[in-house]
């Protein structure tokens, strides 16, 4: 399967994660040169750098007849002019926008874009919380068939490893710590990447070993 990634950077970086272990094809747009260098050499994959509402740079990609587009920008704007024309110029087969303002999801949908994702839908829809981990740990499906989890961990002081390296806590390898949201702005964690009081560590992880992340966290309350 085709699936173009437009745009994102943390969401970019959760949807690479997901769909390049299933052999899919992926080709990557990423208006942010950095962040576009970033991706290429986290994932080993080429990235293109460019605008991805400019219909030169999504002709140089080559999204032509791809079975996915996926739309990620920050920008509803941005996202609106680059799914139209991967719909209706390039004749992807399906396409997909994250849209960061609620109200914006009917006009959307009325343009004829396959499927609308908005955070505030999903985690009013979705938002399972823990007995034990309540108002610390939210959990939310992403996907047709719920196929990824995202469960968000809000460290509070009566977590031992506060102010520790992340390679120095024994962590499962199913617990995969892919962001962390330390206000005002979005870590890229590495072995080095101390956890702080306060920080939100946003976790990928399945269906299957959700419930093995949220028992991990809880043991160390």
């Amino acid at each position: 399967m085709r699936i173009i990634i437009a745009g994102g950077q943390v969401e970019a970086d959760y949807a690479i994660n997901s769909f390049k272990s299933s052999k899919h094809s992926l080709t990557i747009i990423n208006p942010d040169k950095n962040y576009a260098s970033y991706l290429s050499t986290r994932h080993e994959l080429p990235v293109f750098a460019g605008d991805p509402t400019k219909i030169y740079v999504l002709e140089e990609a080559q999204i032509n007849d791809a079975d996915i587009f996926l739309a990620l920008s920050d920008s509803d704007t941005d996202n609106y002019i680059m799914s139209l024309m991967a719909k209706n110029v390039f004749k992807v087969k399906k396409v997909i926008v994250i849209v960061r303002n609620p109200n914006n999801v009917s006009t959307f949908k009325d343009l004829g874009i396959d499927r609308v994702i908005n955070a505030t839908n999903l985690l009013v829809s979705n938002l399972e919380n823990d007995a034990t981990l309540t108002n610390l740990t939210r959990t939310f499906s992403i996907g047709e068939e719920n196929k990824v989890v995202l469960v968000e961990i809000l460290i509070n002081e009566d977590f031992p490893f506060v102010d520790q390296e992340l390679q120095n806590i024994k962590i499962p390898k199913t617990i995969n710590v892919s962001a962390i949201f330390r206000d005002p702005t979005v870590i890229i964690p590495h072995g080095e990447t101390k956890i702080k009081k306060g920080d939100k560590l946003i976790i990928v992880t399945t269906p299957n070993d959700k419930d093995g992340v949220l028992k991990f966290f809880e043991k160390r309350l």
